[in-house]
């Protein structure tokens, strides 16, 4: 007997996370490897990445880089 519910059917819960993702993460380690680079030879690497110059560390840098490249593509 069939009780109604079908473990294979599953909804995605956010439509939009993956593709999200898809765009994020290689953008991020794209991103995260100019400013490395920059880092290692004392470059100014912030003005290279759009809105990365007022931030402090380079995480931040780098993910904001990556939120303002990703407002462009929309």
């Amino acid at each position: 007997m069939s009780d109604g519910r079908n473990s294979s059917a599953r909804a995605p819960a956010r439509d939009g996370s993956k593709g999200f993702r898809v765009i994020f993460l290689p953008s991020f380690v794209v991103f995260l490897l100019v400013a490395l680079i920059g880092q290692t030879f004392a470059l100014e690497w912030r003005t290279w990445l759009p809105g990365a110059a007022g931030e402090r560390s380079m995480i931040a840098g780098v993910k904001t880089a990556v939120y303002t490249f990703m407002s462009h593509l929309t």
